[in-house]
């Protein structure tokens, strides 16, 4: 049977166990869920990312916490202190996000239909994949997480964007886990590497693309001489779950397939 009562910490448990038809498994959200939408009305609210309600979540008597990455650490001593079971993946590929939905559904005991889950989500991307070698040209593409300091794209978002079409131009940085070693010291780099596309998704705050142009040097970069600035989401693109194999990478395509289109004429 597997867990009964789960609080999750994380938007990503959320959306995989109501894909998997498993939401009267979970007992408590995380306050930044919004896949899907009848969780937030239906869910008791008990964490945010770096913190958690944890009187709130002993009193619902869970069986199982779930969480993600090293920053959600604290927050996982502290419940298992307390006598709570606790999950805490720290996957940071789209191969890993896809594993993940895998052994969700096997913790659940629906094994089955999380592989047939995760495999439709492999073909999606498979689909969007063949799309974009139509390209006549693969964009460089500057993905921003964060604006203060400048941070890099992770793992998951930058093999989204070459899914998608583009090639994103910190590849040696993307592969870094922790958000500390993606900083930039500054926009120097950016500039150098002159993407022709930026994506901003600076989670929890909206993008502000004018904000973006007027920093010292950036009119250089062919995405600011020609108004390629765009927002991606970040609930669709960085929480590593379904969301970024669906709707992230297709707004990255929509946007990627714009760019080729105006630059075809």
């Amino acid at each position: 049977m597997g867990p009964r009562r789960i609080v999750c910490l994380t938007e990503e448990p959320t959306e995989t166990l109501y894909a998997l038809g498993e939401q009267d498994r979970i007992v408590g959200i995380s306050g930044f869920t919004v896949r899907p939408p009848q969780a937030r009305r239906e869910k008791p609210k008990v964490s945010a990312f770096t913190s958690a309600k944890v009187e709130a979540i002993l009193a619902l008597k869970p069986d199982l916490a779930i969480g993600f990455s090293d920053i959600q650490a604290d927050i996982a001593a502290e419940l298992v202190r307390r006598g709570v079971e606790v999950w805490i993946a720290n996957h940071r590929s789209v191969e890993g996000i896809l594993d993940y939905v895998r052994r969700l559904g096997a913790l659940v005991g629906v094994a089955a239909r999380a592989e047939a889950y995760a495999d439709a989500l492999a073909r999606g991307l498979d689909g969007i994949a063949r799309e974009a070698e139509k390209l006549p040209v693969r964009p460089k593409v500057y993905f921003e997480e964060w604006d203060e300091p400048l941070i890099t794209g992770i793992q998951w978002v930058a093999e989204l964007v070459r899914i998608a079409g583009g090639e994103d131009v910190f590849p040696e940085l993307s592969c870094e886990p922790l958000a500390k070693a993606r900083i930039l010291a500054d926009g120097a780099p950016v500039i150098e590497r002159a993407p022709d596309i930026v994506i901003g998704s600076w989670c929890g705050k909206k993008f502000r693309p004018e904000l973006v142009a007027a920093r010292p040097g950036w009119d250089a970069i062919p995405a600011v001489r020609e108004g390629e600035l765009h927002e991606v989401k970040s609930p669709l693109i960085l929480q590593p779950g379904p969301a970024a194999l669906t709707d992230g990478v297709a707004e990255l395509a929509r946007i990627i397939r714009g760019w080729a289109e105006r630059r075809a004429r």
